[in-house]
C-alpha cells in the first residue's frame, strides 16, 4: 500500500514558523503533483498549496508559506512563517500523478490518489 507520511507537526506561538515534510518510500514524489491540505475542526478540508515545476497557493497563505522539493530525499516541504491561530489544522499531503493534473482542480481534494495520516499543527500563546 502506498503510503505518503508528514512530519513536523507541533505547537507554536503565533508568529512562529514550522516546516512540515511529506515522504514516500514507494512513490517517486517527482513524478507526482504533491499538495497540502488542512483541516481544522468542524471545517471542510481545504487546500493550502501544491507544487508540480509551478507552485500554487491559497490567497490565505500566500507570502507566508513555502512549498519545495527536495528530489534527492524524495521529500516535498512545506515551510510555514509567521503562522497565526487560524492555521490551526490537521494537514495532509496528497499525491496525482503529474500526467493527470490540472492546475485548475489542485484545490479539489478527490482528484489525488494517495494520502497520508496527517501531521497537527496548533498555533496558540
Amino acid at each position: 500500500q502506498v503510503q505518503l507520511v508528514e512530519s513536523g507537526g507541533g505547537l507554536v506561538q503565533p508568529g512562529g514558523s514550522l516546516r512540515l515534510s511529506c515522504a514516500s518510500s514507494e512513490l517517486d514524489l517527482d513524478e507526482h503533483a504533491i499538495a497540502w491540505f488542512r483541516q481544522a475542526p468542524n471545517k471542510e478540508r481545504e487546500g493550502v498549496s501544491c507544487i508540480t515545476g509551478t507552485t500554487y497557493y491559497a490567497d490565505s497563505v500566500k507570502g507566508r508559506f513555502t512549498i519545495s522539493r527536495d528530489n534527492a530525499k524524495n521529500t516535498v516541504y512545506l515551510q510555514m512563517n509567521s503562522l497565526r491561530s487560524e492555521d490551526t489544522a490537521v494537514y495532509y499531503c496528497a499525491a496525482i500523478r503529474i500526467t493527470r493534473f490540472f492546475a485548475d482542480i489542485w484545490r479539489s481534494a478527490g482528484r489525488y490518489d494517495y494520502w497520508g495520516q496527517g501531521t497537527r499543527v496548533t498555533i496558540s500563546s
